[in-house]
C-alpha cells in the first residue's frame, strides 16, 4: 500500500467535498438560464467537442486504473485516478464554458434513436450532478490512507463515474449534428 498523502480531517473534508459540490452543482444547475452573446471569432461548439474527447480520456483512465490496481500496482493507479480527476475539472470548465457561450441546443432526431437519446439523457443528467461528492470522498479515503473504506466507496463510484463518461460521450454524438 501506498503511504497517505494527507492527515485525516474528516470534519474538514466533509465541509470543502460537500461545498464544492453543491457550488458546481448550482453553478451547472443556472447555466439553462445564462447565455452570453460573444464572438469568439470561432464556433463555441468546439467545447463539446473538447467535452467529448475529455470524457473519453477519463473513460480510458478509468479503465486503466482499474487495471493497474487489480494487478496490485498502486503508484500507477493512484496516478491515473489523478489525471482521471484533473481532466474531469478541465471538462468542468469546458462545459461550462461551453453552455455559456452556445446556449442550449434542441435535439433533432426521429424515431427510435429520440427515444435512445432521450434515455441515455435521463440517465446521464442525474448521476452527473450527484457523482462528484462520491468521487472526492472516495479520492479523499485513498489520500488519508482509509483504503478499507476507499476500496468500499470505489465499488460504486468507479462504474457510476465510468457510466457518466461515457454516456456524456453518447450525448455529445447523438447531438452535434444538431449544432447551429
Amino acid at each position: 500500500m501506498l503511504t497517505p498523502s494527507f492527515k485525516k480531517n474528516d470534519k474538514r473534508a466533509r465541509l470543502l467535498i460537500y461545498t464544492f459540490s453543491v457550488v458546481v452543482f448550482l453553478v451547472v444547475a443556472s447555466l439553462s438560464r445564462v447565455h452570453l452573446q460573444v464572438d469568439l471569432g470561432f464556433d463555441p461548439h468546439v467545447f463539446a467537442l473538447a467535452n467529448a474527447v475529455i470524457n473519453s480520456v477519463v473513460s480510458i483512465l478509468l479503465v486503466w486504473a482499474l487495471i493497474a490496481i487489480k494487478q496490485k500496482n498502486y503508484e500507477t493507479h493512484k496516478r491515473l485516478m489523478m489525471w482521471a480527476m484533473v481532466l474531469s475539472i478541465l471538462f468542468l470548465v469546458s462545459y461550462i464554458a461551453h453552455h455559456l457561450l452556445a446556449g442550449e441546443t434542441p435535439y433533432g432526431g426521429q424515431g427510435t434513436i429520440k427515444y435512445v437519446y432521450y434515455v441515455i439523457l435521463a440517465t446521464h443528467i442525474p448521476l452527473a450532478a450527484i457523482i462528484l461528492p462520491f468521487i472526492l470522498f472516495t479520492a479523499y479515503r485513498s489520500l488519508i490512507g482509509e483504503y478499507d473504506r476507499h476500496k468500499k466507496l470505489a465499488r460504486y463510484t468507479w462504474p457510476l463515474w465510468l457510466y457518466v463518461s461515457v454516456t456524456g460521450v453518447l450525448v455529445y454524438i447523438l447531438i452535434s449534428p444538431y449544432y447551429t
